[in-house]
């Protein structure tokens, strides 16, 4: 058995986790800034640098302790080094780098985005490899081929707005408070998803990329008018708030399902998972769920609790990297991109 303490601080969650063998979770302690951002309507990089250090130092004890595991039983030390905010990145890295020389333990730098692609693998006995990635986050929307828990291909990506980044966007557009994923849904189940016929962005045939950038532009004029005096949220009632919150919903929906299909059609597999924060809204989930089911597809949805950034998954994957010799050294560096390309 090998055991992988796993550390991830690439925005503004202060997380660790304990993993055994890439699937068996002995603890998973995430510590949310959210109220630190909530005023500022997203995160502050500065602040959430502060608070991983703040914090760090505890909740890798509060996961050792849930764990019950010493420093001694520990075989590696994964961590986060991309792609997110470089200054809380480089809290996560140090940190790792420390423990990794401090307790003679293997180093390994886990690519954040990868570390989503593997989290609907975690606690089942039987991988859904090989399979499409749909990977759907404040920072980033993704498809990916994946063949393995460390070889990972990437198909599309967004062009300009994350799925996660327009559902904060539109959130403050419609004067929801931050995050505004979690309230958009909240909304979206009060309204009609027929009430506005937003755009659906596909952009050329047969891309695999996203664009979200317009379906906002499209909910701010359609909220405000175009430069005109008339029109605002004074204006708005709570059904029309509803209402224009399930319109966007189900366009952003329609558009990440269809894409999914497209990957699978071109790729001509048939296994599809689901991760990243957005993949905790469960209209996405029940229309991956529906449209799978009537294709006679394979769809593994990331559990719940490694849907949002997690250092399970971190710790999940570190394993497999570590299996295969990518080991880092005390040179391990924290960076903005990730490691991905176009297959």
């Amino acid at each position: 058995m090998t055991t992988v303490l796993g550390i991830e601080t690439s925005c503004d969650e202060t997380a660790v986790a304990v993993v055994d063998d890439g699937v068996t979770v002995r603890s998973n302690v995430v510590a949310s800034q959210i109220e630190l951002h909530r005023k500022y309507g997203g995160v502050v990089p500065e602040i959430a640098s502060r608070a991983h250090i703040e914090n760090l130092d505890t909740i890798v004890q509060d996961a050792l302790d849930q764990a019950e595991c010493a420093p001694s039983d520990v075989d590696v030390i994964a961590v986060t080094n991309r792609p997110g905010l470089v200054p809380a990145l480089l809290i996560g890295v140090t940190a790792a780098k420390t423990l990794s020389w401090a307790w003679q333990k293997p180093l390994v730098g886990v690519d954040h985005i990868h570390a989503h692609a593997y989290s609907p693998a975690i606690g089942l006995a039987q991988p859904p490899w090989p399979a499409v990635a749909l990977i759907v986050s404040g920072g980033h929307t993704s498809l990916f081929r994946v063949n393995g828990p460390a070889d990972v291909q990437l198909l599309g990506a967004t062009l300009d707005d994350a799925a996660g980044e327009a559902f904060d966007k539109v959130a403050t557009i419609l004067g929801l408070p931050y995050p505004g994923g979690p309230e958009i849904e909240k909304a979206a189940k009060h309204g009609d998803a027929k009430t506005v016929d937003f755009p659906r962005t596909m952009l050329k045939r047969g891309s695999l990329d996203f664009s979200f950038s317009g379906i906002k532009t499209a909910v701010r004029y359609h909220i405000h008018g175009h430069g005109k005096i008339s029109g605002g949220l004074e204006k708005r009632s709570p059904a029309d708030i509803a209402n224009v919150a399930a319109s966007f919903q189900q366009a952003v929906v329609d558009v990440l399902v269809k894409k999914a299909m497209l990957a699978v059609a071109q790729t001509g597999l048939s296994n599809v998972i689901l991760g990243g924060g957005v993949a905790a809204n469960g209209a996405l989930r029940s229309a991956m769920e529906e449209v799978c089911r009537t294709r006679d597809i394979n769809f593994v949805a990331a559990p719940w609790a490694y849907c949002t950034d997690n250092a399970a998954m971190i710790a999940a994957l570190g394993f497999h990297m570590w299996q295969r010799g990518d080991i880092a050294g005390l040179d391990l560096d924290a960076l903005a991109n990730s490691s991905t390309r176009v297959a």
